[in-house]
């Protein structure tokens, strides 16, 4: 078995009438992981396991997408990307995609409600209870809601440390067609960063949950201090064929 990191009572919320959506939400996420019968379904919790979840930080380019896929590779995480989350979401031409996108051009934050429902839609969809939330929270507001909405705290924090001048290069150079790969978008995006994300990075390492890694080199050799992290808490590691 994996050891905790964070105790039980991180994953509790006040006895107190649901007044509001936010409580009614978190009411169903806690019930949808404690139910004692495990349902093996396809799209349904793996309920006798209290969730693990892993917040990913970093600036954009930082490389931790590239990170994730290998953590889910090895150890069996779902990786919810809330960029991707976002991005799916304006592809969808909804009122929330529009609202999304122009935000994103600005170079603002997603307002924290919208991109948290996204983040639980996939979470209650899942068969899994090992998580990675990648870009997410990008600010204490972030922080605090989903820790109100949700009823929970991470387990662990990743903050993948990178230099601005690797960041906007590797951005411009992954061309990948995303409406934010432009140099003035990625500047706004780590002055962003900078000025919200960075007091989440120092809030969780007060906490003793941050794990730094220091984003520079090959992808294997970043990996090589992401891995102990995972390795320590004793998951099971995927057998590959």
């Amino acid at each position: 078995m994996w050891r905790r990191v964070v105790s039980a009572s991180h994953f509790t919320f006040a006895h107190k009438s649901i007044a509001n959506n936010k409580d009614v939400c978190k009411l169903k996420f806690w019930e949808a992981f404690t139910t004692e019968i495990p349902l093996k379904e396809k799209g349904t919790f793996q309920r006798d396991k209290t969730p693990f979840i892993t917040f990913v930080l970093g600036g954009p380019g930082s490389g931790k997408g590239t990170q994730c896929m290998k953590i889910v590779e090895n150890f069996g995480f779902t990786h919810l990307s809330a960029g991707d989350l976002l991005r799916r979401e304006i592809a969808s031409n909804s009122a929330d995609g529009t609202m999304i996108l122009n935000t994103i051009k600005e170079g603002k934050i997603v307002p924290s409600e919208l991109t948290i429902r996204l983040i639980q839609k996939e979470m209650e969809s899942s068969d899994n209870y090992k998580f990675l939330i990648d870009g997410f929270p990008r600010s204490e507001e972030n922080r605090i809601a989903f820790e109100q909405i949700m009823g929970v705290e991470p387990d662990i924090v990743l903050f993948f440390d990178c230099p601005e001048d690797e960041m906007v290069k590797r951005v411009l150079n992954r061309n990948q067609g995303r409406v934010d790969d432009n140099i003035v978008t990625i500047k706004k995006r780590l002055k962003v960063f900078d000025a919200l994300n960075l007091p989440v990075v120092k809030y969780y390492m007060e906490k003793g949950k941050l794990y730094k890694i220091k984003a520079v080199g090959t992808v294997d050799e970043i990996y090589k201090q992401v891995y102990p992290v995972f390795a320590s808490l004793n998951f099971e590691q995927q057998v590959r064929e």
